[in-house]
């Protein structure tokens, strides 16, 4: 009998100190949080709560979903090259999209060139994260060969993360002479 009660009790004390395993979730809808604070005069020093709302419509849902889907892409960086390559033993720069894309349920063709189909052809001064930009990287080539996702824009400079033959998953600067010469064009998925 003593065993059951503190076998109930114990089971009752781990519950209620909140030692639950935190669970996951992946998907398309998104969330926003609003901080919610207590009024000035209240005596309670915890940390204010968080009310989650579902939000899956209009820009702000847009530029979430574009930032997990850049988090997708950050988590290779460092990942060799490989031809056809989409996991993290290697990968090429479409494979490095059609993974994170695919992550969060948007589904790209597999190669660079047919990727460049999909999604509203851009400006450059339109571009945002998340944004899709296109190169030819050869001369020999006749139609573009190398893709990457936009991850920054700071004070004008567009910072994209893709998959080179030499460095890797990185990210790099359209700012740099050679991306600069071999940028074609820029489109938007999301």
């Amino acid at each position: 009998m003593h065993r059951k009660f503190l076998y109930i009790l114990s089971t009752f004390l781990i519950s209620s100190c909140g030692v639950a395993k935190k669970k996951t979730t992946y998907g398309t809808t998104n969330t926003k949080k609003i901080t919610v604070g207590g009024s000035p005069s209240s005596t309670n020093t915890t940390a204010p709560a968080e009310v989650v709302i579902a939000n899956t419509e209009g820009p702000r849902y847009v530029l979430n979903r574009a930032e997990d889907i850049i988090d997708s892409a950050l988590e290779f960086s460092g990942t060799r090259y490989k031809l056809g390559g989409t996991t993290s033993k290697g990968m090429d720069c479409s494979g490095l999209l059609f993974v994170a894309f695919s992550n969060h349920d948007i589904h790209l063709p597999r190669t660079s060139y047919s990727m460049a189909e999909e999604g509203k052809e851009i400006r450059l001064k339109e571009v945002t994260k998340g944004d899709l930009v296109f190169f030819k990287t050869s001369r020999k080539a006749k139609k573009i060969n190398h893709v990457g996702l936009v991850v920054a824009i700071d004070d004008g400079e567009i910072k994209f993360i893709h998959s080179t033959t030499s460095r890797g998953v990185i990210v790099s600067s359209l700012k740099e002479g050679y991306w600069n010469s071999a940028f074609i064009k820029a489109t938007r998925i999301l």
